[in-house]
């Protein structure tokens, strides 16, 4: 029987077909098959971040989801298996990788949230920095407010303020000379922001299931790219109601003969618990088995091309109870492959 690591060994061509990357100047990447562990970012200053109140209830994308989780990780003794690590001192040279001065001038306006949002960027790049030097294998951000909907309106998206996703794969190429970066985004919602950042770019393979038909609209399968990033884009809409089978059944089909031929040196994650069942703004009825099964592909995915390197960041999950144990199930597998 085929194991998903061999049929990732001995894929033929798949939908990429063989492109020229852009040269970076970056330093040289660590060699990091010896690194062991797993990172954890969290900062108490992401609970300072407060959206208004919406019919008169609290936001869903509120403080309560990460002290929910990180009580949920204390249950488990997952607080006592990982490494704690800082967050990037300055993120503001590095949020202009994706953003516009006009956008990052108009957030930075914004009372509390626009500092807050900054610490997130800080987060990501602080996570890419220690699975960069080899200071841990892997890990995961426990940031808020989340990022894979912010473009450059100046203005909150989905509850995003920067693309946090984009700036650290952009950090990763620029800054530690990676060439080829997979993002891989499993919220229920469409990344249109990371999509948009890296629609024409073939050293960015970015992969979303997700609910064309829900917020905000993007998602459509048939957009792959353009130019010299056309078919580095792949999206997969799943039907309101999709199991567990139906989103191994798009990595299966759709991501693993890609990454077979794209060949990525990094691998981010868009983590998205929304796509979980019973979640507030979600339709999907996603189990933590196939959170753990698709956190085990990623590293797999990792181990076979990439030293281990993953960075998974945290986007929605908006039933704090469902949020909280998904995201249990995802650092406990990045754990005990670490």
């Amino acid at each position: 029987m085929r194991t998903r690591r061999s049929f990732i060994s001995t894929a033929t061509k798949g939908l990429l077909g063989a492109g020229a990357f852009p040269a970076v100047t970056g330093a040289l990447p660590v060699d990091q098959t010896t690194a062991t562990g797993t990172g954890l970012v969290y900062d108490p200053r992401y609970l300072d971040h407060v959206l208004p109140l919406r019919q008169g209830e609290a936001h869903p994308e509120r403080p309560l989801r990460l002290i929910r989780m990180m009580e949920a990780f204390a249950e488990r003794g997952l607080d006592d298996e990982v490494v704690r690590l800082d967050l990037l001192d300055d993120p503001r040279p590095f949020v202009g990788y994706a953003h516009t001065m006009e956008h990052v001038e108009s957030v930075r306006e914004i009372e509390v949230s626009g500092r807050v949002a900054e610490l997130a960027v800080s987060g990501a790049l602080g996570a890419i920095e220690a699975v960069s030097n080899g200071t841990v294998k892997n890990a995961f951000c426990a940031s808020r407010p989340p990022g894979h909907h912010a473009n450059n309106t100046g203005q909150e998206e989905g509850f995003c303020f920067y693309s946090n996703a984009a700036i650290a794969a952009r950090y990763a190429q620029r800054v530690h000379g990676f060439e080829r970066i997979l993002i891989l985004d499993w919220d229920y919602h469409h990344g249109n922001a990371t999509q948009n950042a890296f629609y024409e770019d073939p050293s960015v393979l970015f992969f979303s299931t997700h609910d064309w038909q829900a917020y905000p609209g993007t998602g459509d399968p048939s957009l792959t790219g353009e130019g010299a990033g056309s078919g580095f884009n792949i999206n997969r809409h799943l039907d309101c109601g999709a199991r567990d089978i139906d989103i191994l059944r798009a990595w299966d089909e759709a991501l693993l003969p890609a990454v077979s031929r794209f060949r990525p040196d990094f691998i981010i994650v868009s983590a998205g618990f929304d796509s979980r069942r019973d979640d507030l703004l979600g339709c999907f009825d996603i189990t933590d088995d196939a959170f753990r099964r698709m956190t085990r592909t990623a590293m797999d995915l990792a181990d076979e091309f990439a030293d281990g390197r993953l960075v998974s960041l945290l986007e929605g999950g908006y039933n704090v109870e469902g949020n909280a144990l998904a995201a249990a199930a995802h650092l406990e597998t990045l754990i005990d492959g670490a």
